[in-house]
C-alpha cells in the first residue's frame, strides 16, 4: 500500500490534497515484455492507494473519458498526491491524459514533477501532436498514444522515429465511431474488426511500436474475455488491456511464452550459434529440423520476450 490507511486523504478538499504532496521518487522500470496493462479510476483512492503491489505488467491512470469534466482537477491531484508517495511499484506506470487540446497539455506540464513511465494521451491524430507531447514531457519519460481517430488509424505506420515513443493502445470503440462504424462490430467473428486489428498491429510494428489491444468491457464474461486474448495472441499481439484483476491474470497467462517455446527457443539459439562458429548458417538438426538465419532470429524474438 502507498499509504498505511487513507482515511485522512478522503477527508481533504481537492487543493488540501495538492498541499500533501510528497517527495519520494520511484525509479523508472524496465521490463523484457508486458502482457496486462490494467486501467485504473483515479477518483477511486483505494485502487490508487495499491499501484505499488498490483499484477498487471502495466498500470494506466486514466484522467480522460472515465473521468466528468467537473471532477477532473480532483483525479489529476489524486495521481499527483500518489505517485509523490509511491517509493517503489512492480508495474510500469502510465497516466492517460486528455487530448492536447483538451487540457493533455496542461497536465502533462503539471506531472512533469512527479515520478512515473509513460504519458499516454488520447485521440492523437498527427506525427506532428507526437512531437509536441516530446517537448513537452519530462526526458526521462517514455510516449504512448490512445489510437482512437480514423486519422491516426491511417497514418500509424509513420508515425515512427521519435525514440521514446514506444507504445500505441488501441481504443476500438472510439476508433468505430470515428470511421462511422456501429460498435455492435465488436464481435470474434467479424471480419472487419479482424481487419482493423491486424492492420493496427502491423502498421504498429512498421512504426516500431507494442500495439496493445483494446478493453474488453463485460467485465464479469472472464470466458468472453480468455478467448479474445486468444484470438489476439494468434493475430501476434503480445498485450491486452485490462479492466482489472480478473482480466489481469487471464491476459498473463494466455499472453505468456509457454514453456516448451521457450526451451524450443534455447536449443535453436544454441546450436545455430555453434554452426555459425564454423561458418554454416543452414543445417538440419536432429530435434526440429532444418535451422537456418530466420529460424534462428524467430527464436531469439521469443526470448526477447520471455
Amino acid at each position: 500500500m502507498v499509504f498505511e490507511s487513507i482515511t485522512d486523504i478522503e477527508n481533504l478538499s481537492i487543493e488540501e490534497r495538492l498541499k500533501n504532496i510528497g517527495d519520494s521518487y520511484k525509479k523508472p522500470i524496465k521490463k523484457s515484455f508486458y502482457h496486462s496493462n490494467m486501467m485504473l479510476n483515479p477518483l477511486k483512492l483505494k485502487h490508487l492507494n495499491r499501484i505499488d503491489n498490483l499484477p498487471a505488467d502495466m498500470i494506466t491512470l486514466n484522467l480522460e473519458d472515465a473521468i466528468a469534466p467537473s471532477r477532473k482537477k480532483e483525479a489529476l491531484y489524486n495521481i499527483a498526491l500518489f505517485l509523490s508517495h509511491l517509493k517503489t511499484s512492480n508495474s510500469f506506470i502510465i497516466v492517460r491524459t486528455n487530448p492536447l487540446d483538451e487540457g493533455g497539455r496542461e497536465e502533462i506540464e503539471f506531472l512533469n514533477k512527479f515520478a512515473f513511465d509513460a504519458v499516454r494521451v488520447a485521440k492523437v491524430k498527427t506525427k506532428e501532436e507526437i512531437l509536441e507531447i516530446d517537448k513537452l514531457l519530462g526526458s526521462e519519460k517514455e510516449i504512448h498514444i490512445s489510437l482512437e481517430t480514423k486519422e491516426a488509424f491511417h497514418a500509424l505506420a509513420t508515425f515512427g522515429g521519435i525514440a521514446r515513443f514506444t507504445t500505441a493502445n488501441i481504443g476500438i470503440l472510439d476508433l468505430l465511431t470515428s470511421l462511422g462504424l456501429p460498435q455492435s462490430l465488436v464481435k470474434r467473428d467479424n471480419p472487419t474488426i479482424h481487419y482493423i486489428l491486424s492492420k493496427f498491429l502491423v502498421d504498429a510494428r512498421i512504426a516500431g511500436l507494442n500495439p496493445i489491444s483494446f478493453m474488453f468491457q463485460e467485465y464479469n464474461d472472464t470466458e468472453g474475455f480468455r478467448k479474445w486474448c486468444e484470438v489476439e495472441k494468434k493475430m501476434g499481439f503480445t498485450t491486452k488491456a485490462c479492466m482489472g484483476p480478473m482480466q489481469v491474470e487471464i491476459a498473463n497467462e494466455v499472453f505468456s511464452v509457454d514453456n516448451e517455446a521457450v526451451l524450443r527457443a534455447k536449443h535453436i539459439k544454441r546450436v545455430f550459434e555453434a554452426s555459425a562458429k564454423n561458418h554454416e548458417n543452414g543445417f538440419m538438426d536432429e530435434k526440429y529440423g532444418f535451422i537456418d538465419e530466420p529460424i534462428y532470429r524467430d527464436a531469439l524474438l521469443v526470448l526477447e520476450n520471455f
